[in-house]
């Protein structure tokens, strides 16, 4: 027989707050969220993992027009970006040559009249929809010169290369975060 006390015994695993616990960071695949004036579905979680603790997580977002990729970098502080990826051919028809003949890109690269610098490189392994086994990847970042646009060159294999552009974004920009189901 359950007496009184049973009824307030914690059971399994906490439960996030549906409202408390609604934050960027938090984000799961299902997660609904406002982004310049349009709702975007959350349609994987991703990481990559550059090392021990050297985390970068990763969001898909799809509304009806595009796809684009949210990323979370801690560092010292949290860093966010939004990036969408673009044909490996625009970056021009030099850069696979480049990098199969060097085993890097160049320091700067042009694109749409923009110069980037490279940032930083690093070799990882990526998990899609945070499973394992990871995918290795080697992944170059350029920034411009004010440190606001990006641009990452990643390498999935030999000759298999994607290559993304963005931008630094702030977790306020934001907004409406709301699961499929509470």
């Amino acid at each position: 027989m359950m007496g009184f006390k049973d009824l307030f015994k914690k059971k399994g695993a906490p439960r996030l707050d549906p409202l408390s616990d609604l934050t960027l960071s938090n984000l799961k695949k299902g997660y609904f969220v406002d982004y310049d004036l349009r709702t975007w579905e959350v349609t994987a979680c991703n990481y990559y993992e550059f090392g021990e603790g050297d985390v970068t997580r990763e969001w898909q977002l799809k509304d009806d027009e595009e796809t684009i990729y949210l990323e979370l970098e801690s560092d010292d502080e949290q860093y966010w970006s939004l990036n969408r990826k673009i044909p490996f051919g625009r970056l021009g028809s030099n850069i696979k040559d480049y990098i199969l003949e060097n085993g890097d890109p160049p320091d700067e690269i042009v694109f749409e009249g923009e110069t980037y610098y490279l940032d930083e490189t690093g070799a990882g392994h990526f998990f899609k929809d945070e499973l394992e086994p990871g995918q290795e990847f080697i992944r170059w970042s350029y920034v411009d010169d004010p440190g606001k646009k990006l641009l990452d060159i990643e390498q999935w294999g030999e000759k298999d290369f994607e290559a993304s552009v963005g931008e630094q974004v702030e977790e306020y920009q934001f907004t409406n975060i709301l699961p499929r189901e509470i």
